[in-house]
Protein backbone atom coordinates (compact mmCIF):
# COMPACT_ATOMS: atom_id res chain seq x y z
CA UNK A 1 0.00 0.00 0.00
CA UNK A 2 2.73 2.61 0.81
CA UNK A 3 4.41 1.95 -2.55
CA UNK A 4 1.08 2.35 -4.35
CA UNK A 5 0.46 5.66 -2.57
CA UNK A 6 3.95 6.89 -3.41
CA UNK A 7 3.54 5.87 -7.04
CA UNK A 8 0.19 7.66 -7.25
CA UNK A 9 1.69 10.79 -5.76
CA UNK A 10 4.63 10.62 -8.21
CA UNK A 11 2.21 10.26 -11.12
CA UNK A 12 0.22 13.22 -9.85
CA UNK A 13 3.34 15.37 -9.57
CA UNK A 14 4.28 14.60 -13.17
CA UNK A 15 1.04 16.24 -14.33
CA UNK A 16 1.77 19.50 -12.52
CA UNK A 17 3.46 22.57 -13.92
CA UNK A 18 6.33 23.21 -11.48
CA UNK A 19 6.72 26.86 -12.50
CA UNK A 20 3.03 27.55 -11.83
CA UNK A 21 3.26 25.76 -8.48
CA UNK A 22 6.35 27.76 -7.44
CA UNK A 23 4.68 31.02 -8.51
CA UNK A 24 1.65 30.12 -6.39
CA UNK A 25 3.84 29.32 -3.39
CA UNK A 26 5.70 32.63 -3.67
CA UNK A 27 2.48 34.61 -4.02
CA UNK A 28 0.98 32.86 -0.99
CA UNK A 29 4.17 33.70 0.93
CA UNK A 30 3.80 37.34 -0.10
CA UNK A 31 0.38 37.31 1.58
CA UNK A 32 1.55 36.00 4.96
CA UNK A 33 2.96 39.12 6.61
CA UNK A 34 1.74 42.14 4.62
CA UNK A 35 -1.83 42.09 6.06
CA UNK A 36 -0.34 42.46 9.56
CA UNK A 37 2.44 44.94 8.84
CA UNK A 38 0.18 47.21 6.77
CA UNK A 39 -1.51 48.28 9.99
CA UNK A 40 1.60 49.75 11.64
CA UNK A 41 1.93 52.98 9.60
CA UNK A 42 -1.84 53.56 9.92
CA UNK A 43 -2.12 52.75 13.61
CA UNK A 44 -2.36 56.37 14.74
CA UNK A 45 -5.38 57.25 12.53
CA UNK A 46 -6.97 53.94 13.56
CA UNK A 47 -6.46 54.86 17.24
CA UNK A 48 -7.98 58.28 16.67
CA UNK A 49 -11.02 56.81 14.87
CA UNK A 50 -11.97 54.65 17.85
CA UNK A 51 -10.23 56.53 20.71
CA UNK A 52 -8.06 53.48 21.49
CA UNK A 53 -5.44 53.58 24.22
CA UNK A 54 -1.98 52.05 23.69
CA UNK A 55 -2.92 48.63 25.06
CA UNK A 56 -6.05 48.42 22.91
CA UNK A 57 -4.05 49.43 19.84
CA UNK A 58 -1.29 46.94 20.68
CA UNK A 59 -3.94 44.23 20.80
CA UNK A 60 -4.41 44.67 17.04
CA UNK A 61 -0.87 43.31 16.57
CA UNK A 62 -1.21 40.78 19.40
CA UNK A 63 -4.41 39.08 18.18
CA UNK A 64 -2.82 37.60 15.02
CA UNK A 65 0.04 36.24 17.14
CA UNK A 66 -2.43 34.60 19.53
CA UNK A 67 -4.15 33.08 16.51
CA UNK A 68 -0.77 31.76 15.33
CA UNK A 69 -0.23 30.09 18.70
CA UNK A 70 -3.73 28.58 18.89
CA UNK A 71 -4.27 27.54 15.26
CA UNK A 72 -0.77 26.41 14.21
CA UNK A 73 -0.79 23.06 16.06
CA UNK A 74 -4.05 22.05 14.32
CA UNK A 75 -3.14 23.13 10.76
CA UNK A 76 -1.46 19.88 9.68
CA UNK A 77 -4.32 17.75 10.98
CA UNK A 78 -6.82 19.87 9.02
CA UNK A 79 -4.75 19.45 5.84
CA UNK A 80 -4.40 15.72 6.47
CA UNK A 81 -8.20 15.45 6.57
CA UNK A 82 -9.17 17.78 3.71
CA UNK A 83 -6.12 17.90 1.47
CA UNK A 84 -3.13 20.23 1.52
CA UNK A 85 -3.97 22.20 -1.63
CA UNK A 86 -7.60 22.76 -0.72
CA UNK A 87 -6.76 23.79 2.83
CA UNK A 88 -4.30 26.38 1.53
CA UNK A 89 -6.92 27.70 -0.89
CA UNK A 90 -9.52 28.06 1.86
CA UNK A 91 -6.96 29.84 4.06
CA UNK A 92 -6.47 32.40 1.28
CA UNK A 93 -10.23 32.98 1.00
CA UNK A 94 -10.42 33.40 4.78
CA UNK A 95 -7.58 35.89 4.60
CA UNK A 96 -9.41 37.97 1.98
CA UNK A 97 -12.57 37.84 4.11
CA UNK A 98 -10.66 38.87 7.23
CA UNK A 99 -9.06 41.86 5.49
CA UNK A 100 -12.45 42.97 4.19
CA UNK A 101 -14.03 42.63 7.63
CA UNK A 102 -11.19 44.56 9.29
CA UNK A 103 -11.76 47.42 6.85
CA UNK A 104 -15.52 47.59 7.41
CA UNK A 105 -15.19 50.69 9.58
CA UNK A 106 -16.47 49.59 12.99
CA UNK A 107 -14.52 48.69 16.14
CA UNK A 108 -15.93 45.16 16.44
CA UNK A 109 -15.14 44.46 12.77
CA UNK A 110 -11.60 45.80 13.25
CA UNK A 111 -10.88 43.25 15.98
CA UNK A 112 -12.90 40.37 14.50
CA UNK A 113 -11.26 40.79 11.10
CA UNK A 114 -7.84 40.86 12.74
CA UNK A 115 -8.58 37.50 14.42
CA UNK A 116 -9.67 35.95 11.11
CA UNK A 117 -6.52 37.27 9.43
CA UNK A 118 -4.34 35.69 12.10
CA UNK A 119 -6.06 32.30 11.87
CA UNK A 120 -5.84 32.20 8.08
CA UNK A 121 -2.16 33.13 8.06
CA UNK A 122 -1.40 30.56 10.77
CA UNK A 123 -2.74 27.73 8.59
CA UNK A 124 -0.73 28.73 5.52
CA UNK A 125 2.34 29.45 7.67
CA UNK A 126 2.48 25.83 8.83
CA UNK A 127 1.50 24.17 5.54
CA UNK A 128 3.74 25.92 3.03
CA UNK A 129 7.02 24.49 4.44
CA UNK A 130 5.38 21.05 4.38
CA UNK A 131 4.50 21.55 0.72
CA UNK A 132 8.09 22.51 -0.10
CA UNK A 133 9.46 19.42 1.65
CA UNK A 134 6.99 17.17 -0.15
CA UNK A 135 7.17 18.49 -3.72
CA UNK A 136 10.69 19.99 -3.89
CA UNK A 137 12.83 17.91 -1.49
CA UNK A 138 16.09 18.78 -3.29
CA UNK A 139 15.38 22.51 -3.55
CA UNK A 140 14.14 23.26 -0.04
CA UNK A 141 16.96 25.69 0.82
CA UNK A 142 16.64 27.70 -2.40
CA UNK A 143 12.85 27.84 -2.29
CA UNK A 144 12.83 28.66 1.43
CA UNK A 145 15.06 31.65 0.68
CA UNK A 146 12.70 32.71 -2.11
CA UNK A 147 9.71 32.15 0.20
CA UNK A 148 11.27 34.37 2.90
CA UNK A 149 12.30 37.02 0.37
CA UNK A 150 8.79 37.17 -1.12
CA UNK A 151 7.20 37.49 2.32
CA UNK A 152 9.63 40.19 3.49
CA UNK A 153 9.56 42.21 0.25
CA UNK A 154 5.75 42.29 0.11
CA UNK A 155 5.51 43.30 3.78
CA UNK A 156 8.05 46.08 3.33
CA UNK A 157 6.43 47.42 0.15
CA UNK A 158 2.94 47.44 1.69
CA UNK A 159 4.21 49.28 4.78
CA UNK A 160 6.05 51.85 2.68
CA UNK A 161 3.02 52.73 0.53
CA UNK A 162 0.31 52.52 3.23
CA UNK A 163 0.31 56.24 4.14
CA UNK A 164 0.79 57.59 0.57
CA UNK A 165 -1.98 55.25 -0.61
CA UNK A 166 -4.24 56.46 2.19
CA UNK A 167 -3.74 60.05 1.02
CA UNK A 168 -4.08 59.17 -2.67
CA UNK A 169 -7.35 57.29 -2.20
CA UNK A 170 -8.79 60.00 0.03
CA UNK A 171 -11.17 57.52 1.65
CA UNK A 172 -9.48 57.09 5.04
CA UNK A 173 -7.47 54.25 6.52
CA UNK A 174 -10.08 51.49 5.83
CA UNK A 175 -9.60 51.84 2.07
CA UNK A 176 -5.82 51.72 2.37
CA UNK A 177 -5.94 48.63 4.58
CA UNK A 178 -8.41 46.94 2.23
CA UNK A 179 -6.04 47.13 -0.75
CA UNK A 180 -3.76 44.50 0.80
CA UNK A 181 -6.50 41.94 0.02
CA UNK A 182 -5.26 42.05 -3.59
CA UNK A 183 -2.31 39.84 -2.59
CA UNK A 184 -4.23 36.81 -1.23
CA UNK A 185 -6.90 37.29 -3.91
CA UNK A 186 -4.28 37.04 -6.65
CA UNK A 187 -2.69 34.07 -4.86
CA UNK A 188 -6.06 32.28 -4.67
CA UNK A 189 -6.65 32.77 -8.41
CA UNK A 190 -3.18 31.46 -9.24
CA UNK A 191 -3.73 28.51 -6.91
CA UNK A 192 -6.94 27.34 -8.64
CA UNK A 193 -5.17 24.76 -10.90
CA UNK A 194 -3.82 23.01 -7.77
CA UNK A 195 -7.37 22.20 -6.57
CA UNK A 196 -7.58 19.29 -9.00
CA UNK A 197 -5.42 17.39 -6.53
CA UNK A 198 -6.26 16.31 -3.01
CA UNK A 199 -2.96 15.31 -1.44
CA UNK A 200 -1.95 15.28 2.19
CA UNK A 201 0.99 17.01 3.79
CA UNK A 202 4.39 15.44 4.31
CA UNK A 203 3.86 11.83 5.52
CA UNK A 204 3.94 11.59 9.30
CA UNK A 205 3.38 15.30 9.87
CA UNK A 206 -0.03 14.96 11.47
CA UNK A 207 1.23 12.15 13.71
CA UNK A 208 4.26 14.21 14.61
CA UNK A 209 2.09 16.94 16.10
CA UNK A 210 0.96 14.50 18.76
CA UNK A 211 4.54 13.46 19.58
CA UNK A 212 4.98 14.68 23.14
CA UNK A 213 8.69 14.07 23.80
CA UNK A 214 9.74 17.56 22.68
CA UNK A 215 7.83 19.12 25.58
CA UNK A 216 10.28 17.41 27.94
CA UNK A 217 13.43 18.39 26.02
CA UNK A 218 15.37 21.46 27.29
CA UNK A 219 16.69 22.06 23.76
CA UNK A 220 13.13 22.30 22.44
CA UNK A 221 12.36 24.98 25.02
CA UNK A 222 15.49 26.85 23.93
CA UNK A 223 14.27 26.78 20.31
CA UNK A 224 10.84 28.04 21.44
CA UNK A 225 12.42 30.76 23.61
CA UNK A 226 14.64 31.99 20.76
CA UNK A 227 11.63 32.20 18.45
CA UNK A 228 9.50 33.83 21.16
CA UNK A 229 12.03 36.52 22.04
CA UNK A 230 12.65 37.24 18.36
CA UNK A 231 8.95 37.71 17.68
CA UNK A 232 8.37 39.63 20.93
CA UNK A 233 10.91 42.24 19.85
CA UNK A 234 10.15 42.20 16.12
CA UNK A 235 6.37 42.43 16.33
CA UNK A 236 6.61 45.15 18.98
CA UNK A 237 8.67 47.09 16.44
CA UNK A 238 6.15 46.36 13.67
CA UNK A 239 3.39 47.74 15.91
CA UNK A 240 5.14 50.83 17.31
CA UNK A 241 8.08 51.86 15.11
CA UNK A 242 6.06 54.48 13.18
CA UNK A 243 4.90 56.02 16.48
CA UNK A 244 8.48 55.95 17.83
CA UNK A 245 9.80 57.73 14.74
CA UNK A 246 6.99 60.30 14.71
CA UNK A 247 7.67 61.18 18.35
CA UNK A 248 11.31 61.70 17.34
CA UNK A 249 10.17 64.25 14.74
CA UNK A 250 9.58 62.27 11.54
CA UNK A 251 6.46 62.79 9.42
CA UNK A 252 3.91 59.99 9.16
CA UNK A 253 4.91 59.34 5.53
CA UNK A 254 8.62 59.10 6.40
CA UNK A 255 7.86 56.91 9.43
CA UNK A 256 5.83 54.58 7.20
CA UNK A 257 8.64 54.45 4.65
CA UNK A 258 11.17 53.58 7.37
CA UNK A 259 8.76 50.95 8.68
CA UNK A 260 8.92 49.34 5.25
CA UNK A 261 12.70 49.91 5.11
CA UNK A 262 13.08 47.90 8.36
CA UNK A 263 11.23 44.94 6.85
CA UNK A 264 13.03 45.12 3.51
CA UNK A 265 16.30 44.96 5.47
CA UNK A 266 15.30 41.41 6.38
CA UNK A 267 15.68 40.48 2.71
CA UNK A 268 19.47 40.68 3.05
CA UNK A 269 19.78 37.77 5.51
CA UNK A 270 17.07 35.92 3.57
CA UNK A 271 19.45 35.88 0.60
CA UNK A 272 22.58 35.01 2.59
CA UNK A 273 21.50 32.75 5.43
CA UNK A 274 20.68 29.53 3.58
CA UNK A 275 24.17 29.01 2.07
CA UNK A 276 25.74 29.86 5.43
CA UNK A 277 23.48 27.43 7.29
CA UNK A 278 24.62 24.64 4.98
CA UNK A 279 28.34 25.42 5.24
CA UNK A 280 28.93 26.25 8.92
CA UNK A 281 29.50 23.37 11.37
CA UNK A 282 27.01 24.92 13.79
CA UNK A 283 24.97 28.12 14.15
CA UNK A 284 26.44 29.68 17.33
CA UNK A 285 28.08 32.59 15.53
CA UNK A 286 24.94 33.43 13.55
CA UNK A 287 22.64 32.97 16.56
CA UNK A 288 24.81 35.40 18.55
CA UNK A 289 25.45 37.97 15.80
CA UNK A 290 21.82 38.35 14.65
CA UNK A 291 20.37 39.70 17.94
CA UNK A 292 23.61 41.62 18.56
CA UNK A 293 22.99 43.56 15.34
CA UNK A 294 19.40 44.13 16.45
CA UNK A 295 20.71 45.51 19.76
CA UNK A 296 22.99 47.93 17.88
CA UNK A 297 20.00 49.24 15.96
CA UNK A 298 17.97 49.78 19.13
CA UNK A 299 20.88 51.49 20.89
CA UNK A 300 21.28 53.81 17.91
CA UNK A 301 17.59 54.78 17.97
CA UNK A 302 17.96 55.73 21.63
CA UNK A 303 21.28 57.58 21.40
CA UNK A 304 21.24 59.13 17.90
CA UNK A 305 17.72 59.08 16.38
CA UNK A 306 18.80 61.47 13.60
CA UNK A 307 20.42 58.46 11.90
CA UNK A 308 17.21 56.46 12.07
CA UNK A 309 17.50 54.97 8.53
CA UNK A 310 20.82 53.36 9.49
CA UNK A 311 19.59 52.04 12.84
CA UNK A 312 16.29 50.81 11.42
CA UNK A 313 18.14 48.91 8.68
CA UNK A 314 20.53 47.34 11.21
CA UNK A 315 17.64 46.30 13.43
CA UNK A 316 15.70 44.87 10.49
CA UNK A 317 18.70 42.87 9.28
CA UNK A 318 19.47 41.52 12.74
CA UNK A 319 15.95 40.51 13.71
CA UNK A 320 15.19 39.25 10.20
CA UNK A 321 18.21 36.95 10.46
CA UNK A 322 17.10 35.85 13.94
CA UNK A 323 13.63 35.01 12.63
CA UNK A 324 15.04 32.91 9.78
CA UNK A 325 17.31 31.12 12.27
CA UNK A 326 14.39 30.51 14.62
CA UNK A 327 12.47 28.76 11.85
CA UNK A 328 15.55 26.88 10.63
CA UNK A 329 16.26 25.53 14.14
CA UNK A 330 13.07 23.45 13.89
CA UNK A 331 14.65 21.29 11.19
CA UNK A 332 18.23 21.59 12.39
CA UNK A 333 17.56 20.51 15.98
CA UNK A 334 15.16 17.65 15.19
CA UNK A 335 16.63 14.21 14.69
CA UNK A 336 13.60 12.87 12.80
CA UNK A 337 10.81 14.20 10.62
CA UNK A 338 8.15 13.39 13.22
CA UNK A 339 10.20 15.23 15.84
CA UNK A 340 10.52 18.21 13.49
CA UNK A 341 6.74 18.36 13.08
CA UNK A 342 6.20 18.17 16.83
CA UNK A 343 8.90 20.76 17.49
CA UNK A 344 7.35 23.08 14.89
CA UNK A 345 3.94 22.95 16.57
CA UNK A 346 5.41 23.30 20.07
CA UNK A 347 7.82 26.15 19.26
CA UNK A 348 5.24 28.15 17.30
CA UNK A 349 2.65 27.70 20.04
CA UNK A 350 4.97 28.77 22.89
CA UNK A 351 6.93 31.26 20.79
CA UNK A 352 3.93 33.16 19.47
CA UNK A 353 2.24 33.19 22.87
CA UNK A 354 5.32 34.97 24.18
CA UNK A 355 5.44 37.18 21.10
CA UNK A 356 1.81 38.21 21.62
CA UNK A 357 2.85 40.07 24.78
CA UNK A 358 5.31 42.33 22.93
CA UNK A 359 3.04 44.98 21.38
CA UNK A 360 0.84 45.21 24.49
CA UNK A 361 3.64 45.43 27.07
CA UNK A 362 5.77 47.83 25.02
CA UNK A 363 2.77 50.06 24.28
CA UNK A 364 1.66 50.02 27.92
CA UNK A 365 5.17 50.87 29.13
CA UNK A 366 5.29 53.86 26.79
CA UNK A 367 1.86 55.06 27.86
CA UNK A 368 2.88 54.95 31.52
CA UNK A 369 6.20 56.76 30.98
CA UNK A 370 5.41 59.05 28.04
CA UNK A 371 8.71 58.14 26.37
CA UNK A 372 9.93 55.40 24.05
CA UNK A 373 13.48 55.24 25.43
CA UNK A 374 12.78 52.78 28.25
CA UNK A 375 10.71 50.40 26.06
CA UNK A 376 13.53 50.48 23.50
CA UNK A 377 16.08 49.78 26.26
CA UNK A 378 13.99 46.85 27.51
CA UNK A 379 13.97 45.35 24.00
CA UNK A 380 17.73 45.94 23.79
CA UNK A 381 18.23 43.89 26.97
CA UNK A 382 16.10 41.10 25.49
CA UNK A 383 18.36 41.13 22.42
CA UNK A 384 21.38 40.67 24.70
CA UNK A 385 19.60 37.76 26.42
CA UNK A 386 19.08 36.26 22.97
CA UNK A 387 22.83 36.53 22.32
CA UNK A 388 23.51 34.35 25.36
CA UNK A 389 20.75 31.92 24.38
CA UNK A 390 22.10 31.74 20.84
CA UNK A 391 25.43 30.37 22.06
CA UNK A 392 23.54 27.39 23.48
CA UNK A 393 20.75 26.75 20.96
CA UNK A 394 23.23 27.25 18.11
CA UNK A 395 25.29 24.19 19.05
CA UNK A 396 24.96 21.20 16.68
CA UNK A 397 22.70 18.96 18.77
CA UNK A 398 19.49 17.03 18.10
CA UNK A 399 16.25 16.20 19.89
CA UNK A 400 15.25 12.58 19.62
CA UNK A 401 16.77 9.94 17.31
Amino acid sequence: MPSTTAAAHHAHRSTRHPALLVAGILLIAASLRAPITALGPLLEPVRQSFALNASQAGLLTTLPLLAFALVSPAAASIAHRHGLERTLFVSLLLLVAGIALRSAGSAWALYAGTCVIGGAIAIANVLLPSLLKRDFPRQVAKLTAGYALSMIAAAGLVSAVAVPLDRALGAGWPASLATVALLPLAAALLWLPQLRSRTVSTPGLADGLAHASVWKAPLAWQVAAYLGLTCFIYFAAIAWLPAILQQAGDSSARAGALHGWMQLAGAVPALLMMPLLQRLPDQRLLAFAAPALGAVGLAGLIALPALAPLWVFAFGMGMGAALILSLAFVGLRAGHQRTAASLSGMSQCIGYLLAALGPILVGDLHERLGSWNLPLAACLLLCLAMCALGLSVGRARHIGP
